[in-house]
């Protein structure tokens, strides 16, 4: 299928590498032009833009937890693409791994910084980007986690963060429905996907955990992305998506 996304163009966070990047293939086969941020990988954003075209991608080096560099995004969005349809708030990091009582404050600090406030900057970023270039309509989609559902043990840090995510999700939803502004904001929940953030020496302790018996691939979690970025979607709004093959039935 292509063309889903036809003339939209889209930000995607975190989006060269794992998750983010999947969302990304998803969403250049569907016809959006991307823009793609990370702060560290840079080569990864420049390979990327490689394999999409020039024409069809850009990558900009952002700390989302950092409210100048969400104007330098939007901004250079803009300037290329002239718009802004949808926003992805992909970026985040896994946390601490560690017993809350045994947890510094920086580690903690970091963690919110990251996966919290960077999709609070995102998201005010967004629909201010969509309100002026596209007459307040669009999409933004939050990348919480199934650690946002429900406790992770090892990672009290990581869950608050996507727990937060999730309400943040809501509460903007219906911040923007009740005001009558045509942007809708939905979170997806991915469960374990095989990409980097899960440490090789429990990988098969982890598979036992997935009914379906595999890993995820960064590309489930670009599909559903692709129906919430896509017009398909126009009814969908302060809702949360699952896709964890099966963990949380």
């Amino acid at each position: 299928m292509t063309d889903r996304l036809k003339g939209k163009v889209a930000i995607i966070t975190g989006g060269v590498a794992g998750i983010g990047l999947g969302i990304a293939e998803c969403y250049v086969r569907e016809g959006a032009k991307v823009v793609i941020t990370a702060n560290h990988n840079v080569e990864g954003g420049k390979q990327a833009v490689e394999r999409f075209g020039a024409e069809n991608a850009l990558f900009v080096q952002q700390d989302v937890a950092v409210e100048a560099d969400w104007k330098k995004v939007v901004d250079a969005t803009i300037e290329k693409f002239g718009k802004l349809d949808v926003l992805v708030n992909n970026a985040g990091i896994g946390g601490g791994g560690q017993p809350i009582e045994e947890m510094p404050l920086d580690a903690w600090n970091k963690t919110m910084s990251v996966n919290l406030t960077g999709n609070f900057l995102g998201v005010k970023a967004g629909i201010n980007a969509m309100k002026q270039t596209n007459n307040g309509h669009g999409s933004i989609i939050n990348v919480s986690s199934v650690a946002g559902l429900v406790g992770l043990p090892m990672a009290p840090d990581y869950s608050a963060t996507k727990g937060g995510t999730r309400l943040l999700t809501h509460a903007v939803a219906l911040s923007l429905a009740q005001r009558k502004i045509d942007i809708r904001v939905n979170s997806v929940h991915p469960g374990w996907i095989d990409t980097n953030i899960i440490p090789e020496a429990y990988r098969d302790a982890i598979l036992q955990t997935i009914p379906v018996g595999r890993f995820g691939e960064p590309k489930d979690i670009g599909e559903i992305c692709v129906y919430l970025g896509s017009e398909e979607s126009k009814y969908a709004n302060g809702a949360e998506f699952t896709v964890d093959g099966g963990v949380r039935a």
